[in-house]
């Protein structure tokens, strides 16, 4: 009889146990939950998701120039970027101030160029697709510049422009050669401003960036042009030689 007494303490007591355990186990419930569902990885904290919303190329009227003004990091309080005018890349690296949901910053290029300066504009955030603000270049007898520009991504669009053929398929002959040698420049350009080339030659800035599809991007396009395009510019450049040295007896 003790015998049976016995084991149905430790019977009892070994159920207690493992239902203490489980209890143990459970999930935590109330505040502790709701903090674990707001921190889910892989979710920004706000501040760094409109952090992010500040990235991005803004594009507008530079003077008499188009400028894209890259934002390409922010974080703590500097920001690096790159602006892209008048056939120049240039960085720039500063720091900014958040107030009042108004972010304003000031970025300085590296001074080692004659057209460098300093920039200073902000971003608020209801209006996070559009940078308000000046440049001051280091050179003081040049003149300072304001701006307002929209952000506007550049994407390679081979069908925009008046000779979209010249990047969709191989040009022949005929193509080409009743074209006057300003319209063949013209032709010939057009595919790198597809590209988002970066124009030195003022008339040819002239000409692009008149156009709405127009993004400056780059400096340097020799590693985006197509094979066809390759091909395309060889073909135009010849007959452009050709009406330089004919004129008015080639081609018309």
């Amino acid at each position: 009889m003790k015998k049976l007494v016995g084991l149905l303490l430790a019977t009892a007591l070994f159920i207690s146990c493992n239902n203490s355990k489980k209890e143990d186990n459970k999930e935590p419930k109330g505040e502790d939950t709701a903090v674990a569902d707001q921190n889910t990885p892989g979710t920004p904290p706000p501040a760094v998701a409109m952090l992010e919303k500040l990235l991005g190329s803004f594009v507008g009227a530079f003077g008499d120039n188009k400028i894209t003004l890259l934002i390409t990091k922010v974080a703590g309080d500097s920001v690096l970027g790159r602006s892209i005018v008048g056939g120049n890349d240039r960085p720039f690296a500063g720091t900014f101030v958040q107030s009042g949901g108004v972010y304003t910053f000031t970025a300085k290029e590296p001074g080692d160029d004659p057209d460098d300066g300093v920039f200073s504009f902000s971003i608020s955030d209801n209006k996070p697709d559009t940078v308000t603000g000046s440049w001051t270049p280091n050179n003081t007898k040049k003149p300072a510049k304001e701006y307002v520009l929209g952000k506007k991504k550049f994407e390679y669009d081979p069908n925009v422009g008046d000779y979209p053929e010249a990047s969709t398929r191989l040009l022949k002959a005929k193509d080409v050669e009743n074209l006057f040698k300003e319209d063949l420049e013209f032709m010939r350009n057009e595919i790198f401003a597809r590209h988002g080339y970066c124009f030195k030659k003022k008339h040819l800035r002239q000409q692009f960036e008149m156009q709405d599809w127009y993004v400056p991007n780059t400096v340097d396009i020799k590693g985006f042009l197509t094979d066809i395009e390759k091909k395309n510019i060889e073909l135009i450049k010849r007959y452009e030689k050709y009406a330089d040295e004919y004129g008015d007896e080639y081609g018309r």
